[in-house]
């Protein structure tokens, strides 16, 4: 299975591509704990259907020492016993700003919630996180690119 067609090669996806990848950078720099930055990246392309995102991001994951436990319950988190109460209020944040389409909303307790444990900083690398994740797994989608081949730090 080959993708629909590919970003780099074209011109005006290439550039908004590499746009993406440079505001990710700001992410990368934040305090925001790269456990949860990845538990948020899983849990989005989890919730779209992106399997190539899903793939990525705990291939990642599992390189950078995160236990697999952890990463297969990531779905199931709201019953899971392996993630702390900052990861949990990351996920759910993660889970009612990716289903806004479907007509949800990000409740008052959702937002008290990250608030409580992240500070402004934080909250705003874990806004843009899922802004981001989002619009990578929606490029993805829409082209079908395929899962499974991804190499740990293969973009970088």
């Amino acid at each position: 299975m080959d993708a629909r067609f590919d970003l780099f090669a074209n011109q005006v996806t290439s550039k908004f591509v590499k746009r993406i990848i440079t505001a990710g950078k700001v992410v990368d720099e934040s305090g925001l704990p790269s456990a949860t930055y990845e538990l948020v990246k899983i849990r989005a392309s989890q919730i779209n259907g992106c399997g190539y995102c899903t793939d990525m991001h705990t291939k990642d994951a599992l390189h950078a020492g995160e236990d697999p436990v952890r990463l297969n319950l990531v779905a199931a988190w709201h019953e899971a016993t392996v993630f702390t109460e900052s990861e949990r209020a990351a996920l759910a944040l993660t889970e009612a700003a990716t289903r806004i389409a479907d007509g949800g909303s990000i409740s008052d307790a959702v937002w008290a919630d990250a608030r409580k444990h992240f500070d402004d900083d934080q909250l705003g690398a874990l806004i843009a996180a899922i802004a981001m994740i989002n619009a990578w797994n929606r490029l993805n989608t829409i082209i079908r690119n395929p899962a499974g081949s991804y190499v740990p730090g293969q973009w970088g």
